[in-house]
Parts: structure tokens; C-alpha cells; sequence
């Protein structure tokens, strides 16, 4: 009995002790927060030893060790907003975005890490979920704070990327487009925070797009119309605002000046408290220009707010308006084919919104709903005829024009029609582009090797054009709609998959399917050695494209129709106007070198883009009509003239355009990193309306020559897409000083003049030869910072340094030599600095 007694009581004893301790410990597991996930390579290999460690207003909670498979748990009694810091050997370290997690949460947060030398960052467009650039087989290139540099505008940053060429029509706030792998200006999907923002038929002016609220660009090369709807047909480029990611308010201000009148201020707020993150910012720009009458402002402000309703559920939005007004020193042309100021102005404001709800059912299966709001206005102004009177119309100054193919050409071009022509002053253009768009996508991953997209979008679009002087408005709606399913996935870490189809119904030109695929194969795995890491890559897509508010309104089928020219709509076989279509494929290699510090990549697209949308000229519009006298085609022409009717258009074009794309990245150090491209292209026009129906136009001074005067004739490439471009940067990132060198580079490019019938005999003197128009050029930047103080930098930004007059296309010349320089402060609020 005593033997049996003593350790009883013994125990019973030990037990009372330790029960506090037990009891303790046990509430706290029930009250904590565990985060769990994988730490892998950007081929998803397992990291094992990976340091981790969950991290809460900047203090470490807890860290620990990844096992043999790459996973992590990391268990904390407190709750709140934290991030996640890994780290490995020969890779980066990074930080995981925010999140939120109660006590009960499980959290999963899985991640990537990226090479020690080069950049392998997580992209979006190319899936439409996050997943590795290693991943991926579509040409996606990411461009990051460090690309940005003390940059005020986004479309200097977008000439480094390969297969793009960026196009701006005068100086700040100049109209600037994009040209992705030959496809037209109009062929490209711009997103901000996954909702559409282009205009009405993918017409989008990067010129007047502030880097303020600008966390990161993507660009994706290629349609992916599967995933983005319309407009998609040649690239996507995808816009991302930055999120608070501080546990106490944290401001930074920056603002600075320099020639043609130029000065910046911008100032941003961005922290995080518990369920919130926010972002804050706001920037003004003004400059007068080189050019008179080429004044420029542009406000912008941003705001970003997040709020977690719990560790699985996020609610987001964001708002992005900007203002800008510039002047119009060129009248019907560049300002270099009259040099004579016009007296106009264009003002435009876009307004961008989304509110998106994303919830985890569970660590395998995500669902996302997202309200887009795209409210555009764009006025464009004249108030007096500007321009010397002749024969009741009104002219610039006597020039001389020289294209870049050596032929030029001299006379006076009309710059504005008179008031006995039928023209009317103070006249204004007011264009209005709006969108509602709803999205729904879930995601579905069944282990490694297969994972499951569907998406349904559904879009409300709205348009108005008006010319008040003539009592012109017509406004039009479109509700369209598509679905979408993509599957994916990989095997044993070498091979990738995408394939995925879609369908719109859209009501202008009803129902378009889209198919896309694409296969990355890894021969050798990256790993160390001079020559080791080989990676094939092969892509199919088809893409679409809807008109714009123009090209519907100004219908040369519609207007035949009205007109009693049905004949000539048998003649030439023209349709309503309907979407511009697309095919592309490409293959390329990736290949890594000295252990990962190099990658080279090399790229062979052939892309058909059909269908295409051609102007007719107003001038030619009357002969289409063969019932009509002279005196009657004479009185029509005045009529859309006066009408600003200067085209009408029709899906008649087609075109091929095939090249080499190149890239190479080079980590030298780990303050160096060195980027450089080269694209070629061969583009050709196949068909033509410009050709085969109207005839080439000539000029009477070189008469054997055909010229093509508003589209490129048979044969011939498109206009302003170089045959040759390409791009350099050097980025330095030192403890005090930092410094960003690029350069963008392109040869000569098809043009036109676009003033056939605008001499002062309403001949086509001024037309010169298309071939070779528009001038080679070099930009070459510099921006280079000084960090004084932890709280206070100074910059400077220098832009075109060797004053090249010739980066924009004939007619336009460029802004020359210009800096700013300023200072840049940052203040913690809150904590003690």
C-alpha cells in the first residue's frame, strides 16, 4: 500500500506544480496566429535551411528553419498585421506583402525566392494569378522602383522593354502610344489593379501618366485576349499601386525644378494599423515646352486602402484621377510642317477606380471579385483660326521639310479652314470613353501538376462625341460579356504548361473565341557553372480588338449606305465595321550563365494581324460615290471637311510582322545591374485599301514614286515600327549614392507626312515618300541620387543628353537637353527618428 501510495502522491504533486505552465502553454497555442507555407526556388524547388522569420512593426516574433521540403511554420501569440523575412544561400532576401492573422488564424503564405544576381521576379499578366517569371512561357518583363528612378512620366521607363516601341507626338504631354511586336497603337490591354482603362477600342495616351501611385509595370508581349478581353490583340500592359507596408505613418515628399519652366512637387502617405493598410499620394507637373504655345500641367492623386475582414478575407480599393492640359502648337501635322503656333488646347480627365474582394476557401482554392470604374473626358480646343489667310483658309509658314530618306519638300501646309469654307470659331471636340466592369475568377490548384482558372467578366461601355458649334453629338453603348477557363501546371520542376480559351459576346461585332497555349521545358536546370541553365519556350495565342468611337461613327460602309453607294459596296466587298484580328506564335531560348549572373534570352515571334482598320481620306470619299457630278463631290468633300470628317474607316488592312527579340541581365556585384535588348522586325503590309481600291497618291515633284498618304501601301512595312530597336541600362545602387543610365534606340521607320491635298492649291506637294521617313534616333538619360541624411536625398534627372530633335516622329521635334533637380524627404510619423 505505501509503495503503491508514494508515487501516486508524488505524481498528483508534480502535476499541481506543472498544470499552471501546462495550462498556459495550451491558451496560448488555442490564442495564436500560425503561419505556415513553402520556401522555394522560382522553379518551385524546396529551399531547405531557408531562414525565416514573422515580423510585426518591424520586430521579430519568431523565427525558425525550413525542413527538407521547403515548409515553415511559424506559431505567435500576438495578432495584427505582419509580413514574412526569408532569406537562403545564393538567393535574395524578401519580404512577403502584409497580412493580416487573428488568434485561430492559419495563414499560408508561400514564397519564392529570387536569385542573388539577377531578377526573377512573381508576374501576373501572363496567367492572371501570381507565379513565377521562371514559370512562365510568355515574354513578360517587370519594371520596378529602380526603373522608375526620378522619373515624372511612365513613358521614357516603357522604351526598356524589349519588342516596344514608344512613339510621342511632340514633348511633355504629347500624345504617346506603344507599339508591342508590330501590332498597331490601338492593339494593347492597359490595366491598372486588374481593371481595364484604355479608351473605347484600346486608343491610350501614355504621355499624360503620372510615376506617382506607380508600385510596378508589367508588360506582357503577345495576345492574351483569353484573359483580358478585347483589345488584347498585341500586348497587355499592367499597372499595380503600392500598398502601406509600414506599422507607423510614413511620408515622403519630393519636389524639384529645372529648365523650360519645369517644376514637380509630389507627396505620398503610406502606413498600416491592424486590418488597415493605406496609401496615399499626389503629385503637379508644369512646364512650358521648347516649342510656344506647348504649355503642360498634369495633377495626379492615388489612394490605395486595404482592409483584411479576416486572415481569409481581403477587401480593396483604389482610385487613381489625374488632370492635364497642354497646348497644340501643330495644326493638321507637326509643328514642323508649318512653324506657326496654333492657338489650341487639349484638356483631359480620367478618373480610374476598383473595389475587389478576395477570399480563400481554402490554401488550394481562391476566388476574386472586382468592380472596375473608368470614367475618361478628353476636349480638345480652338479658338481662332490661326495661320496666314490665302484664298480664304488659313496657312503656316513657308518650310522646307526634309524626311530621314533623303527627299523633301517645300510650300505652305494648311493649318486651319476659314469661316467661308463652312468652319466655325471657337470650336471644341469633346470625347467621352466610360467603362463598368464586373469580374469573377477562381483558382483551383490539384497538386503540382494541374491547377484550374474560370473567369467571367462583364462590361458596360459608353461613348460620346460632340462638336457643339455644329450641334454634332452622337453617343453609342456597348454590353458585352465573356468567359474564360484556363489549366496549368508543371512536371518535376522542369516542364510548364498553360492552356486556356475564351469567349466574348460582344454587341458591335458579336461572338469572337480566343484560344492561347504555352510550354516552358528546362533542358538543363540553372545552377552553377560557366554555361548551365537552358530553357526552351513556345507560345500560341489569338487576340481581337474593337473599334473606337471613330472608326464606328466615321463608317464607310454606313456612309456608302446612306449615300447611294451600295455599288461600291459590292465592288470592293466592304462590311460594317467590325473587330481587328490577330494570330501570333513564338519560340525562344533562355539561357543562364557564370552561375546564374547572366541570363540571355532570344525570342522568334511571327505574328498575322488581319482584319485591320484603314482610313479612307475625306478627299477620296466623293469618288467612291460615281453617281455624283463633280460640283456635287466637290460640295461633299467641303461638307466632311468642315465636319471634321477628315476619314472614314473599314476593316480592310491586313499585315505580317515577324522578328528576334533579345534580352540580357547581368548582376555585376551587388550593386551593378546592367540590362540590355535589341528587336528586330519585318513587317509587311499583305492587303491594302489604300492600294487596291483608291490608288496610291503622288507627289507631282517625284511622280514615279507611289506613296501611301493616311495608310501604308502593299509591300510596304507599317508605319512607325522601326525595322530596328533596342535599349541599354546601368543601375548602380550604393550606400550613398545611386544613379540610373539608360538608353533607347531605333532606327529608320516607315511614315507619312499625312498631308496629301493640303498645299495651297489642295494639291499633294507636301506628301513625301513613305520609305524611310522617320529619322533614326538615340535617347540617352541620366538620373542620379545622393542620400545626404537617412531622412533627405537630392536627385537630379537629365534627359536626352545629346539634344536629339529626331526621338519623335517627322513633324514633331523633340524636347531637348532638359533636367530637373530637387530634394526628396522622408519623415516617419509616429517613430522616433
Amino acid at each position: 500500500m505505501t509503495f503503491l501510495t508514494r508515487p501516486r502522491r508524488r505524481l498528483l504533486s508534480v502535476f499541481e506544480l506543472l498544470a499552471p505552465a501546462f495550462l498556459l502553454a495550451f491558451a496560448t497555442v488555442l490564442h495564436a496566429v500560425s503561419v505556415h507555407g513553402t520556401v522555394t526556388d522560382p522553379l518551385g524547388y524546396p529551399i531547405a535551411n531557408a531562414t525565416v522569420a514573422l515580423v510585426q512593426n518591424g520586430r521579430v516574433l519568431v523565427n525558425g528553419s525550413t525542413g527538407p521540403d521547403g515548409a515553415y511554420t511559424l506559431v505567435s501569440s500576438e495578432s495584427g498585421r505582419f509580413y514574412v523575412l526569408a532569406s537562403g544561400i545564393s538567393f535574395r532576401q524578401l519580404a512577403t506583402e502584409s497580412f493580416f492573422g487573428g488568434r485561430f488564424d492559419g495563414v499560408e503564405q508561400n514564397i519564392v525566392l529570387e536569385p542573388e544576381w539577377v531578377r526573377e521576379s512573381v508576374v501576373v499578366t501572363a496567367t492572371g494569378v501570381p507565379q513565377p517569371q521562371a514559370q512562365v512561357s510568355g515574354a513578360v518583363t517587370e519594371l520596378t522602383a529602380a526603373d522608375f528612378g526620378n522619373r515624372a512620366s511612365l513613358s521614357d521607363p516603357l522604351r526598356q522593354v524589349p519588342g516596344v516601341n514608344v512613339v510621342q507626338t511632340g514633348q511633355w504631354g504629347g500624345e504617346t502610344s506603344l507599339f508591342i511586336r508590330g501590332g498597331s497603337s490601338t492593339a494593347n490591354r492597359v490595366v491598372m489593379d486588374g481593371v481595364p482603362v484604355e479608351d473605347i477600342g484600346g486608343r491610350f495616351d501614355f504621355g499624360n501618366v503620372a510615376t506617382t501611385g506607380i508600385q510596378d509595370v508589367e508588360v506582357y508581349r503577345g495576345p492574351n485576349t483569353v484573359l483580358y478581353g478585347s483589345d488584347a490583340a498585341a500586348g497587355v500592359v499592367a499597372v499595380t499601386t503600392p500598398r502601406g507596408s509600414t506599422s507607423f505613418p510614413s511620408l515622403l515628399y519630393e519636389g524639384d525644378a529645372g529648365n523650360f519652366g519645369t517644376y514637380r512637387n509630389q507627396a505620398q502617405l503610406a502606413g498600416m494599423m491592424r486590418k488597415l493598410d493605406y496609401y496615399a499620394g499626389a503629385s503637379s507637373l508644369y512646364t512650358q515646352n521648347a516649342m510656344p504655345d506647348d504649355g503642360y500641367h498634369d495633377n495626379t492623386a492615388v489612394a490605395n486602402l486595404g482592409w483584411s475582414l479576416s486572415a481569409k478575407t481581403q477587401i480593396r480599393l483604389t482610385g487613381r484621377g489625374s488632370d492635364s492640359a497642354t497646348g497644340l502648337p501643330s495644326a493638321n501635322g507637326g509643328y514642323s510642317f508649318n512653324v506657326f503656333p496654333n492657338d489650341g488646347k487639349q484638356l483631359d480627365q480620367d478618373t480610374y477606380g476598383t473595389g475587389t474582394i478576395d477570399h480563400t476557401f481554402r490554401d488550394n482554392w481562391h476566388a476574386t471579385v472586382r468592380y472596375g470604374l473608368v470614367r475618361k473626358r478628353e476636349e480638345s480646343e480652338q479658338w481662332y483660326p490661326a495661320g496666314i489667310p490665302v484664298a480664304g483658309n488659313y496657312y503656316g509658314n513657308d518650310v522646307t521639310v526634309l524626311g530621314a530618306n533623303g527627299y523633301s519638300t517645300s510650300g505652305q501646309a494648311l493649318m486651319n479652314y476659314g469661316t467661308s469654307f463652312g468652319a466655325i470659331y471657337p470650336y471644341s471636340l469633346a470625347l467621352a470613353s466610360n467603362r463598368d466592369n464586373l469580374y469573377a475568377q477562381t483558382s483551383y490548384e490539384h497538386g503540382p501538376h494541374l491547377g484550374v482558372i474560370a473567369g467571367f467578366r462583364y462590361g458596360d461601355e459608353r461613348g460620346l462625341e460632340g462638336e457643339p458649334v455644329y450641334a454634332y453629338r452622337e453617343g453609342l453603348e456597348r454590353t458585352n460579356y465573356d468567359y474564360q477557363a484556363q489549366v496549368g501546371g508543371e512536371f518535376k520542376n522542369r516542364f510548364f504548361y498553360t492552356a486556356a480559351g475564351g469567349v466574348e459576346k460582344n454587341q458591335l461585332f458579336g461572338t469572337v473565341g480566343t484560344p492561347r497555349g504555352g510550354a516552358s521545358w528546362y533542358v538543363v536546370r540553372p545552377g552553377r557553372g560557366a554555361i548551365h541553365g537552358t530553357r526552351l519556350n513556345v507560345n500560341f495565342a489569338k487576340g481581337y480588338q474593337e473599334p473606337t468611337l471613330d472608326q464606328q461613327f466615321g463608317s464607310l460602309y454606313s456612309f456608302l449606305l446612306a449615300n447611294g453607294g451600295q455599288s461600291t459596296i459590292a465592288q470592293y466587298g466592304i462590311a460594317p465595321i467590325g473587330a481587328e484580328l490577330s494570330r501570333s506564335y513564338d519560340g525562344g531560348i533562355e539561357q543562364s550563365l557564370f552561375s546564374e549572373k547572366v541570363i540571355a534570352r532570344v525570342t522568334y515571334f511571327h505574328n498575322e494581324f488581319g482584319n485591320q482598320i484603314e482610313a479612307v481620306p475625306a478627299s477620296v470619299v466623293p469618288q467612291l460615290l460615281p453617281n455624283l457630278t463633280p460640283a456635287q463631290q466637290q460640295q461633299l468633300e467641303a461638307f466632311l471637311n468642315n465636319n471634321f470628317a477628315y476619314e472614314l474607316d473599314l476593316n480592310s488592312m491586313a499585315y505580317q510582322a515577324q522578328g528576334v527579340e533579345s534580352e540580357v541581365e547581368y548582376g555585376l556585384g551587388k550593386d551593378i545591374f546592367l540590362r540590355g535588348g535589341y528587336t528586330y522586325l519585318d513587317a509587311v503590309v499583305q492587303q491594302s485599301f489604300s492600294s487596291d481600291a483608291i490608288g496610291p497618291s503622288t507627289n507631282p515633284n517625284y511622280p514615279a514614286i507611289p506613296i501611301g498618304n493616311y495608310s501604308p501601301l502593299v509591300g510596304a512595312r507599317p508605319f512607325r515600327r522601326p525595322p530596328h530597336t533596342g535599349f541599354t541600362s546601368v543601375i548602380y545602387t550604393g550606400k550613398k549614392w545611386s544613379g540610373v543610365v539608360n538608353g533607347a534606340y531605333a532606327s529608320r521607320s516607315d511614315d507619312s507626312t499625312f498631308l496629301g491635298g493640303d498645299d495651297v492649291n489642295f494639291g499633294n506637294t507636301l506628301l513625301l515618300p513613305n520609305r524611310n521617313l522617320d529619322y533614326a534616333w538615340a535617347k540617352i538619360d541620366l538620373g542620379a541620387t545622393y542620400q545626404w541624411k537617412p531622412w533627405m536625398a537630392v536627385y537630379t534627372q537629365l534627359d536626352n543628353l545629346t539634344s536629339n530633335q529626331h526621338i519623335g516622329p517627322i513633324g514633331y521635334p523633340s524636347l531637348p537637353l532638359n533636367f530637373r533637380t530637387g530634394a526628396r524627404f522622408t519623415l516617419s510619423l509616429g517613430k522616433k527618428q
